[in-house]
């Protein structure tokens, strides 16, 4: 089996940061009225400034695949190009269209000949999915490299007019329609942007040898808490759009993301703690074991919380241990751990030896994913 090194890694955020004043410049008010879920949310995840694919003019400047495009190019230089790689695994869990597959739209903006693409689904553990894709086939000696991306572009997803059917629709019902918590939430939550890291079997300059990774889920025992394309059901199962008339999709906004707030917060941190658990108990090794703990949270709201949990669970990880740049960059879904992983190995503070525990978390139905790295 090969041994498997991140021995590049780079980051795109387009166009300029958004402060929280911009925000509903950016992606438009609802119904006329400004919305009073934005403060709430906004002091809560303490995010500061995010980026989104939408220029001063409100035009799109990037569409999902482009944006990983970008990110890929910035990996390559004289010594490595675009056609020099042999795989190519894109998460993301806001693909451009169904169909055809992320990681075929990014290809098809790359132009750089033949190779095999892998596309995993999901939400943030998505990122994750590709990365250990790429991984596997290096270690299996399938491929000498691979490039791997996680990537969102949820900006166009939570614009105005994705809802305003719904509240025409609602208008007809009541005199005062509110959007759904659960479907504005997550308006002021989510960022865009894209990581990449190229992989390759032998250490090159400052590199950071992957030893393993591991993935859990907790689907068999948890409901759906973040959807897209669907309704949630009163008994918690849920109804795809293809099960809806199609007058229904606008007016249920059955493709925006929305988030079940109350099983999220009851539930994430919880089977977090225990999935790192299972992770370290498997691999041997304890918190005194890593020098860096990256983990990707969706807001500042859980990092105390998260901290009392891993606490609680007997796993307390000390404050110098943490790593992150929520506040600066936003939730970036599946490409945050990439971005923070990037921002960290820029900041020259890693040396030879050094430890880093990357975990994420998943909301959609509660998974999990970790990558445990050397410094090399």
């Amino acid at each position: 089996m090969k041994d498997v090194y991140i021995t590049r890694i780079a980051k795109f955020l387009p166009n300029e940061p958004v402060d929280n004043e911009q925000m509903e410049e950016k992606l438009g008010i609802i119904n006329g009225k400004s919305s009073k879920a934005r403060r709430i949310v906004l002091r809560n995840n303490q995010i500061k400034t995010r980026y989104y694919a939408i220029d001063a003019n409100g035009n799109i400047t990037h569409n999902n695949a482009q944006l990983t495009k970008e990110a890929i190019e910035l990996l390559c230089d004289d010594t490595f190009s675009t056609k020099d790689i042999e795989l190519l695994s894109c998460g993301t869990s806001s693909p451009d269209q169904i169909l055809p597959s992320h990681a075929s739209m990014v290809h098809g903006f790359l132009k750089n000949g033949n190779l095999e693409v892998n596309s995993p689904s999901g939400a943030c553990c998505s990122g994750m999915n590709a990365l250990k894709y790429g991984f596997l086939a290096i270690k299996a000696g399938q491929v000498s490299n691979a490039v791997c991306t996680g990537s969102e572009r949820t900006s166009t997803w939570m614009k105005s007019d994705i809802f305003e059917n719904e509240v025409e629709h609602l208008k007809e019902l009541e005199d005062n329609p509110i959007l759904a918590f659960n479907k504005e939430f997550l308006r002021w939550m989510l960022s865009d942007g894209s990581g990449a890291v190229l992989l390759e079997s032998e250490p090159k300059g400052i590199a950071l040898k992957i030893e393993w990774m591991e993935g859990y889920s907790y689907a068999f025992e948890m409901e759906t808490c973040m959807y897209a394309g669907a309704d949630k059901l009163e008994n918690g199962h849920l109804k795809p759009w293809s099960e809806y008339p199609a007058e229904d999709w606008a007016n249920k906004s059955l493709f925006a993301m929305k988030q079940d707030v109350k099983l999220l917060g009851e539930n994430i941190l919880g089977k977090g703690v225990d999935s790192l658990k299972l992770a370290m108990n498997k691999h041997n090794i304890t918190t005194a074991d890593f020098d860096y703990y990256l983990p990707h949270i969706s807001s500042y709201y859980f990092k105390e919380n998260l901290y009392e949990e891993l606490k609680r669970q007997g796993v307390e990880i000390p404050w110098e241990k943490w790593f992150m740049n929520l506040s600066k960059v936003g939730n970036v879904g599946a490409a945050s751990i990439f971005v923070m992983l990037e921002e960290l190995v820029s900041s020259g503070q890693l040396k030879k030896g050094d430890k880093v525990l990357l975990h994420v978390p998943e909301s959609a139905r509660f998974s999990y994913s970790y990558a445990y790295l050397t410094v090399c």
